[in-house]
């Protein structure tokens, strides 16, 4: 393959922050918080609150979600730096790529397009369940063969989940219209979504029984923790902020604003609703799936359970359209330095989008939606997720000391560096730690399979080798 130390040749990031890159800069602060917004706050703020107060933590369940956000404002406060110093497509793979060389900078990419894979895939899929079950209401019903594929969601002998393809397919064809549009539909949804979130919280404040906090920790102080490693993941997602960066006006004021105050919403979202919902059911009955729909059902505002499950639609279309938009900037990104086909990166003169790239993705995630049994596959998104917080947060250390970044503009600084990143760095290894044995396994094969590309086609064509030539 070559010489070891050629492995990590570092990318010269000055050189495509210079020119043009051809993407349409048209995001704002605005923007990029709803983006963030739409990608953290899907169908799981209508099920995890429950599922985490039954299980682990009891009426403290808000205080799993405190924990879990701060771990998570940690990681983002190093991906915020990261933006304003490097505003480039291609997020946590970017900056990698600049701080630590291309071998790890690739290995971290495969992992990311897993995430961004398997992350619009499994949402497809509660997607198709939720819009199902909505049909079902008005006495509507798809047959048998294309309801859920074997496995995916518990239909014995399924087919295909048609439902679940053409949602994926649906967001494929508004992300290649253009980013402008694109970001004024996920603007609308992440309003709507919101304002559902808030109906829930204004009509059931008023049935919270204080009896229901009592026991508050009835499974401990290392209950909540236990929580928080499960509350982590519903904040995930803010990430893929970071992709837009090419994409924005003022890219150095309006990143970091975008994912803090994104991740601060929706911390505050998640943590309310929480205290209400605990408030209202007793804890030890909210271990089902729509834990949110029982509290409606319980305090007789049954006409609210469909505005719920609308909610959750919209919402769930939100994290579809975020997740593949920074699935679809990644492919751009690794494209343009040479680590995958030239044609991923090729835009529409009019659009300025990748629209081959958007298909592609698209398709493999929908095939991914329909057939294969997510379940099981969906802990990679968790992986990948936290193998980028993990780098970039160390990549912070390197960052500072890199003579070549020291003389770059940037309008964000992590607060007590070195410790916050350092911090960071292991609270991620540490939730790592917990993920089942089986994740683990699926991700080596991953990654595998993505050295096996990289030998084949990336090193023989990285841009950034041919530039040092």
């Amino acid at each position: 393959m070559g010489r070891p130390h050629q492995l990590f040749i570092k990318k010269q990031v000055q050189t495509d922050l210079y020119k043009k890159t051809g993407l349409e800069k048209t995001l704002t602060a605005f923007s990029l918080t709803t983006m963030g917004i739409g990608a953290i706050v899907g169908s799981g703020i209508f099920i995890t609150p429950g599922l985490i107060a039954a299980n682990y933590t009891g009426p403290s369940v808000m205080l799993s979600y405190l924990i879990a956000v701060v771990v998570c404002a940690m990681a983002a406060l190093c991906y915020s730096e990261f933006s304003s110093t490097i505003p480039l497509a291609g997020s946590a793979y970017t900056y990698v790529y600049a701080v630590f060389g291309e071998f790890a900078a690739w290995i971290l990419g495969w992992a990311l397009i897993s995430e961004y894979l398997f992350a619009v895939s499994s949402v497809a899929v509660s997607w198709s369940s939720y819009f199902q079950n909505l049909l079902a209401g008005f006495g509507l019903k798809l047959p048998p063969f294309f309801q859920a594929a074997a496995g995916t969601a518990g239909v014995k002998g399924g087919g295909i989940d048609i439902v679940a393809l053409a949602i994926t397919m649906i967001v494929a064809w508004l992300l290649s219209k253009g980013i402008r549009e694109s970001a004024r539909i996920n603007n609308i949804m992440v309003i709507v979504k919101i304002l559902v979130i808030l109906l829930f919280i204004g009509i059931a404040v008023f049935y919270v029984k204080p009896a229901n906090y009592n026991p508050f920790l009835p499974f401990g102080t290392q209950g909540i923790f236990k929580g928080a490693a499960v509350a982590f993941y519903a904040y995930i997602g803010f990430d893929a902020v970071s992709t837009a960066s090419e994409e924005v006006k003022n890219p150095k004021r309006n990143m970091p604003i975008g994912i803090i105050s994104s991740l601060l919403v929706a911390a505050v979202l998640y943590i309310s609703l929480s205290a209400v919902l605990v408030g209202v059911v007793h804890y030890t009955k909210l271990n089902v799936a729509d834990p949110v729909a029982l509290a409606l059902t319980l305090i007789h505002q049954n006409w609210a359970s469909g505005v719920i499950s609308f909610g959750a639609i919209v919402g769930m279309t939100t994290v579809l359209i975020v997740m593949s938009y920074g699935g679809t900037r990644l492919l751009f990104a690794i494209s343009r330095d040479g680590l995958l086909p030239k044609s991923l990166m090729k835009l529409n003169p009019k659009t300025h989008v990748p629209v081959a790239n958007t298909w592609i993705f698209g398709i493999i995630a929908s095939i991914f939606a329909a057939v294969i049994p997510i379940d099981k596959i969906a802990e990679l998104v968790n992986i990948g997720t936290l193998s980028a917080f993990a780098m970039v947060s160390l990549g912070i250390v390197f960052l500072r000391h890199d003579e070549r970044f020291k003389k770059l503009d940037t309008s964000f600084k992590v607060p007590w560096y070195p410790f916050l990143p350092i911090a960071s760095f292991l609270a991620c290894l540490y939730l790592m730690t917990q993920l089942q044995p089986f994740t683990w396994e699926a991700f080596g094969v991953w990654v595998v399979l993505g050295l096996i590309v990289y030998a084949a086609y990336g090193y023989h064509h990285s841009r950034v080798r041919e530039l040092m030539d």
